[in-house]
């Protein structure tokens, strides 16, 4: 080129082996959801001049879309049949490949705070209403798309960069004007960022106390600090870290410049008195020969997500908490069966002196006392056996109140204040006596100095009850509220699990609030603890509301069954049960009741007895939890040797549910039972009327 030539510098030929990318940039692409076909046409008509346009009229269509290809962003109808918005946004986040797409909600309803906020924790990065205003809906997808325009441009000029770097056959002048290009799609991008809900932060190497050189615009409105404070006071970020986390925050940043990056959570006391849950994340900046310049780094409020996965952790924790209880109560109520059973045997077959009979009688009302500890555990795992019915709330304050007179004492005053108009439960009245009784006299124990214990009632309508973790519908709140000394916060989470409690040794079992806990839950509700040490604690229990007007249920969905006149003849029982005491107190039962007993300790020995011998036996009592071979399968396997032999299953678990593949006309006994309970049993399966009973029973 002569010298002064105003004409721009010629391309230069690239050498052999070095690699260019010569293929065309494709546009970006837009993903436009919803079951409207004409939404549909509409939103297309208007961002097709920013990009290209793939629409979906389906949350299923949409995801099998991006399976196919890269978009700038997802606009995302709320409702849709099928896959709403919600969970098609929820679904998009959980997969890594996906994750980051932003994704607008288009909604033409639930402008409402709480649904706003439901679309920003399900992923979404912005809302837009219907009507869709052409103009706004455009910019904003055009912010989208420059954003994943410039991302592209990056990593295709970085990639170019780097190979020219490599083959070093780049002049000076395309080099400098590559560089130039990508600080500009940097700075663009920066500007987008910016407003976005994340802090930036650029920070000096070696600043002590540590303070930034430079943040995002939203470093107010995550924090409530202006950056002006900030620089006026330099101290500020340290004196306001959460003392528990300070050593270990401090720590990390020291070590910092060793590994050239951290991430580290961390709670931060903002402007406004609260502690927020902060993600500080930063890399080490260095310049083209490897010099370390500055920190560039991120701030990002999780406070949300760490509510959220302590939320999931309790509730697993719970939940395990739940299946191990209901096991032990299980094996519990086998050992329970074995001491009731041999201490009836005893009274039945031994002339007792008074001395002897007090022992007995002592020994039985610890059995008892076990029994209901088995039930308190079985309340808290979910698996008691619940009746459930309409409730009046004012008529079951009358007989709680009756059952508290003389419990409560003079210093404690009780009042009960429900609605007028409080709709009718539906939930085991017994139950929620007791659970009720448990809170008003755990809110005694909290006030030894005397005070007020309020019981409230009110109508909740949940149209999303998601974070409550209840179904939308209607509700009962039951309320407890007292004065009292109130429940620490590092505690308040562990109240509801067995055996934990404040009370002193001998004075609380710890089984109270886990009870409510899981009465609450198998009723389908739910229990809320708030609590202020000095102020009190309040309780709240969320119970559904009766269906319909007239929509009671006055009795078990299990047909209990009476006391009647023993079997007019012996019989002969085959009995079968692992658990050898059981089994023998089982055994002296039937015997006491005029009947033989074949004994055998597990599925396959009783098996092989009907083999030999199809009129071995006129019925078989079985455990349902067996090794080898459950009960349940012990009586098909039988009736295929002895079609329609009459059967009863005992067994430890209080849910009859819990039996898998139960045969027809089968009664389910559970343990520990009675000699009454057993007669009864037997008599309900070998008596003519047997034939037209209920398919499944419950006794006991």
């Amino acid at each position: 080129m002569p010298r002064g030539s105003a004409s721009p510098l010629p391309d230069f030929q690239p050498l052999e082996g070095v690699p260019v990318d010569a293929e065309p940039i494709e546009r970006a692409r837009v993903l436009v959801v919803d079951d409207d076909e004409r939404n549909l046409l509409a939103i297309r008509t208007v961002v097709e001049d920013v990009a290209d346009v793939v629409v979906a009229s389906s949350g299923e269509e949409a995801l099998r879309q991006l399976l196919k290809g890269e978009f700038a962003v997802i606009l995302l109808d709320v409702y849709m049949p099928g896959l709403d918005g919600y969970e098609t946004a929820q679904i998009i986040r959980s997969r890594e490949q996906t994750k980051r797409i932003p994704i607008v909600f288009l909604s033409a309803v639930n402008k409402e705070t709480e649904h706003l906020i439901k679309g920003y924790s399900m992923g979404a990065v912005d809302y837009v209403f219907k009507p869709v205003e052409p103009v706004v809906l455009k910019s904003k997808v055009a912010v989208f798309v420059d954003l994943f325009t410039m991302r592209r441009e990056i990593q295709r000029k970085a990639k170019q960069e780097q190979a020219l770097l490599d083959a070093n056959l780049r002049a000076n002048a395309e080099r400098l004007r590559a560089e130039q290009e990508l600080r500009m799609a940097q700075q663009r991008q920066q500007a987008i960022i910016e407003s976005l809900p994340i802090v930036l932060y650029l920070e000096p190497l070696e600043a002590n106390p540590r303070q930034p050189a430079f943040v995002s615009g939203n470093f107010e409105a995550v924090t409530g600090f202006s950056f002006d404070r900030v620089k006026e006071q330099p101290t500020l970020w340290a004196d306001r870290l959460h003392p528990d986390d300070r050593e270990r925050v401090l720590a990390a940043l020291t070590h910092r410049g060793q590994s050239g990056a951290y991430s580290i959570e961390y709670r931060w006391q903002c402007a406004d008195g609260e502690y927020k849950h902060f993600l500080d994340q930063a890399v080490l900046l260095r310049d083209s020969a490897g010099n370390p310049l500055e920190f560039a780094g991120t701030l990002m409020d999780v406070t949300d997500r760490k509510l959220l996965e302590t939320q999931l952790v309790h509730a697993r924790k719970m939940d395990a908490i739940g299946q191990l209880t209901g096991g032990i109560a299980h094996d519990f109520n086998n050992l329970l069966a074995a001491v009731l059973g041999g201490l009836g045997m005893i009274e039945r077959r031994v002339s007792l002196t008074e001395d002897q009979q007090k022992i007995v009688g002592m020994t039985r009302h610890a059995a008892e006392q076990g029994s209901e500890l088995v039930a308190r555990l079985l309340a808290f795992a979910r698996r008691q056996k619940l009746e459930p019915a309409r409730v009046d709330v004012v008529k079951l304050a009358d007989t709680v109140r009756d059952l508290l007179a003389h419990t409560l004492g003079g210093l404690v005053q009780l009042e009960w204040q429900p609605d007028q108009d409080l709709w009718c439960l539906y939930a085991d009245e017994a139950q929620l006596e007791l659970a009720l009784m448990n809170l008003i006299i755990n809110a005694r124990d909290a006030m030894p100095d005397g005070g007020k214990v309020e019981v409230t009632g009110e109508n909740r309508a949940l149209d999303d009850g998601a974070s409550l973790g209840l179904k939308s519908g209607d509700y009962v709140v039951l309320t407890v509220c007292d004065s009292g000394s109130g429940i620490p916060p590092d505690i308040l989470e562990q109240v509801m699990e067995p055996f934990f409690t404040t009370k002193d040794v001998g004075k609380g079992t710890g089984l109270g609030l886990s009870m409510v806990y899981g009465f609450a839950k198998q009723s389908g509700g739910v229990i809320r603890i708030e609590s202020q040490v000095g102020q009190g604690t309040r309780v709240e229990i969320w119970l559904p509301r009766a269906p319909g007007v007239s929509g009671a249920v006055t009795g078990s969905s299990e047909t209990m069954l009476d006391d009647g006149p023993g079997p007019a003849k012996a019989l002969r029982i085959l009995l079968v049960d692992d658990h050898e005491g059981v089994r023998a107190t089982t055994a002296a039962m039937l015997e006491d009741l005029g009947h033989t007993v074949r004994e055998a300790s597990d599925g396959p020995e009783l098996l092989a007895q009907l083999g030999e011998n199809p009129d071995a036996g006129d019925l078989i009592i079985t455990d349902y939890a067996m090794p080898l071979v459950s009960g349940t399968d012990v009586i098909l396997r039988a009736r295929e040797i002895r079609p329609g032999m009459p059967a009863i299953i005992i067994t430890g678990y209080a849910d009859v549910q819990s039996i898998a593949r139960r045969p027809e006309n089968v009664h389910v006994l559970a343990k520990p039972f009675t000699a009454e309970q057993l007669r009864a049993a037997i008599l309900a399966v070998t008596a003519p009327r047997a034939a037209a009973a209920e398919p499944i029973r419950q006794v006991g």
